[in-house]
């Protein structure tokens, strides 16, 4: 299922982020922390264990959440209007929070050995890194799409 991406409409561009990557985010993190700490539990005696994961991937709940709201009720309706005096400064907190998604991805990645299963890794362990994988995958495309698509269109327009 190939979706076409209206990257030459600021607006419906908007809307697409909301609606594919905003949702999906909201519906995937809170699975993802709780598999975690049920690994973390389950498994806490194994030297492969993510110890710490479910707690950043909580954390990342809150702050993505605060970021997704300000675009949601700021930036985004800013955009659709065609831009306001000053949104340079918005988009430059939108770019702050996408480099400290980048650092938490990192964080992500060194937790759990790059996504690297141990060879006795269990369903559930397995489902994690699976479901971190497509949760990581989605998030750089999002933050990719607005960092080099959509903010563009309007930082060089003020």
């Amino acid at each position: 299922m190939t979706e076409t991406v209206p990257t030459d409409d600021p607006a419906e561009l908007t809307r697409w982020i909301e609606t594919h990557y905003h949702a999906r985010h909201r519906e995937q993190l809170p699975e993802l922390a709780a598999l975690a700490a049920k690994v973390e539990q389950v498994h806490a005696a194994a030297p492969e264990v993510p110890a710490g994961l479910s707690e950043l991937l909580r954390q990342m709940i809150g702050a993505l959440e605060v970021h997704m709201k300000k675009e949601e009720l700021i930036l985004f309706p800013a955009i659709r209007r065609g831009g306001m005096p000053g949104i340079e400064n918005p988009i430059a907190v939108m770019r702050a929070d996408h480099d400290e998604h980048g650092a938490e991805i990192a964080r992500i990645r060194t937790l759990t050995n790059d996504l690297t299963l141990p060879g006795d890794a269990c369903r559930k362990w397995t489902a994690l890194y699976e479901g971190l994988a497509e949760f990581i995958a989605e998030l750089e495309v999002h933050v990719r799409l607005e960092n080099e698509v959509l903010f563009p269109q309007f930082e060089t327009a003020t």
